[in-house]
């Protein structure tokens, strides 16, 4: 019975291969490319924003009381974002303001500290509250219905939307009310609701 011929090693295509995996990172790249001029190019767009207000150095007391007053309310969380008011896929990138990060929250009388670890913090005024409300999506991030809390205010003559979630959602409500209240007592109060935007 004559011997079996042994079968040839299938031959790799080394060269094939590679040229798709430095063909795949070259489009990778350049879609990175792409989205990084998208976004300098929004961020020039919006130059005319103004710098943020910065948080207030407060001496905290035990109590809690700093300059503001009597410390209302506080939440962990993240910072999802900020849009043009109402405008949902608007997305507002100048001054850190498109940063993603997480977020400390205190809300006093004088107004908003958002303190951001990695990112800028910015204070939002009391005078420049104009509502708040409970939603489902922000520039790009969808979470369940009410899963956001949106506040909505002004700076630089522009109304914005800027989201927040609670490590502890429950508390959304709370922000809802203090904040509403809050921005009735503004003479330059705009009707805000409590209930996500229609989309």
């Amino acid at each position: 019975m004559a011997a079996a011929e042994p079968k040839s090693a299938e031959v790799t295509d080394w060269a094939g291969r590679l040229g798709w995996v430095v063909g795949l990172l070259l489009f990778i790249t350049f879609v990175y490319w792409l989205m990084r001029q998208g976004w300098k190019w929004r961020g020039s767009l919006q130059s005319d924003l103004p710098p943020l207000p910065q948080v207030p150095d407060r001496t905290v007391g035990a109590a809690g009381d700093g300059d503001g007053g009597t410390t209302r309310l506080t939440l962990h969380g993240r910072y999802h974002g900020s849009t043009t008011a109402r405008q949902w896929l608007d997305r507002i990138v100048a001054h850190g303001l498109g940063l993603r990060s997480r977020a400390e929250l205190t809300l006093d009388d004088t107004g908003i500290a958002v303190v951001r670890p990695g990112a800028n913090d910015f204070f939002i005024p009391a005078a420049a509250l104009r509502g708040a409300r409970l939603d489902k999506g922000i520039a790009g991030k969808v979470l369940t219905e009410g899963g956001l809390l949106i506040v909505t205010w002004e700076h630089g003559g522009k109304e914005l939307d800027s989201g927040f979630r609670s490590d502890r959602a429950a508390e959304h409500a709370a922000w809802v009310e203090a904040i509403t209240t809050m921005s009735t007592q503004n003479p330059n109060h705009h009707a805000s609701t409590t209930e996500g935007t229609a989309r």
